[in-house]
């Protein structure tokens, strides 16, 4: 997936974060996180990290994953991992 912008990814990830946390009026944003989002706890994250990497294609490393703050994050590091 080379080429992916900001914005389409952040699109795509609309649904899966629908999905894995459930409420269907759910809107991410860069600045969404598990502190103001509702229903992100932590067997969510493991979910929504597994399916985000099914999407994508991409693996992510445990490193990476810790320095993952807010969706913002998530995209960026998305980005990097398809461009690769």
């Amino acid at each position: 997936m080379p080429n992916l912008s900001k914005e389409d990814v952040l699109a795509e990830l609309q649904p899966i974060f629908r999905e894995a946390l459930d409420p269907p009026e759910l809107t991410v944003t860069r600045s969404s996180n598990a502190l103001n989002t509702p229903n992100w706890d932590s067997l969510a994250h493991i979910e929504l990290i597994e399916m985000v990497e099914s999407h994508f294609k991409v693996r992510f490393g445990l490193g990476e994953l810790q320095d993952l703050k807010e969706v913002g994050d998530l995209v960026d590091l998305i980005i990097e991992k398809a461009n690769k």
